[in-house]
């Protein structure tokens, strides 16, 4: 599947989740195109290649879609996560709390001050030379990077080579494989929020000079 898609599925299971909480039974694709801004035929596009049942008469069966859509996305499983890096991005993600309704837990951070970090009461925060043990003790397979950029890489080295097979990286340094263990064991997500905002001023600024050169030709 790629990317598109799997944001679109993770957005449905999450207003599914809403919808059961509320007691609904059963949801129509034009109710969940709706609500997350797309189509009803896409909608029944991506559930027909999922091969998830549904018509047009009696809608999708809300808790075989939750149940479908969680053995594709993984929530059936614990999703155990990482952070390496307790500084104030790496602190507030193992904080927030809004994670739990994915599945998602936070069970560690790691820092090279540990002594010194402030995290949630429920999750520790250990020390550097503890993380290749944890990570293999425990089987984690997803880690966050939110280190300066001059440790980065050598931290993904440590990750990868204890069994991590994601990386979400913060740290303000493009991240890739540079050996064929990565390259075929890891995906490397980044994640540059200095960009991202640079990115949104753009449009912006882009979209102004749009309305503005409508509304000269108005005149």
């Amino acid at each position: 599947m790629n990317k598109d898609i799997i944001l679109r599925l993770t957005r449905y299971k999450r207003l599914l989740y809403k919808l059961k909480a509320l007691g609904f039974e059963r949801v129509f694709s034009n109710n969940l195109g709706d609500a997350i801004g797309v189509t009803p035929a896409l909608v029944r596009k991506d559930f027909s290649t999922l091969n998830l049942p549904g018509n047009k008469r009696g809608g999708y069966n809300i808790d075989m879609l939750i149940e479908r859509l969680d053995n594709l996305l993984g929530r059936d499983q614990p999703q155990h996560v990482i952070v390496v890096g307790c500084g104030r991005i790496g602190t507030a993600l193992m904080q927030y709390s809004g994670f739990s309704t994915d599945g998602i837990e936070f069970v560690a951070g790691f820092d090279i001050r540990p002594e010194e970090v402030r995290p949630p009461s429920t999750i520790p925060v250990y020390g550097m030379d503890t993380l290749e043990d944890f990570i293999k003790e425990h089987h984690i397979k997803v880690g966050v990077i939110a280190v300066p950029d001059t440790e980065a890489s050598k931290v993904l080295t440590q990750m990868v080579e204890a069994g991590i097979r994601g990386v979400l990286n913060f740290a303000p340094v493009e991240l890739k494989c540079h050996n064929e263990e990565c390259h075929s064991n890891c995906i490397i997500h980044n994640v540059n929020i200095a960009l991202e905002i640079e990115h949104l001023f753009y449009q912006v600024n882009a979209k102004e000079a749009g309305e503005e050169e409508d509304g000269n030709c108005a005149d």
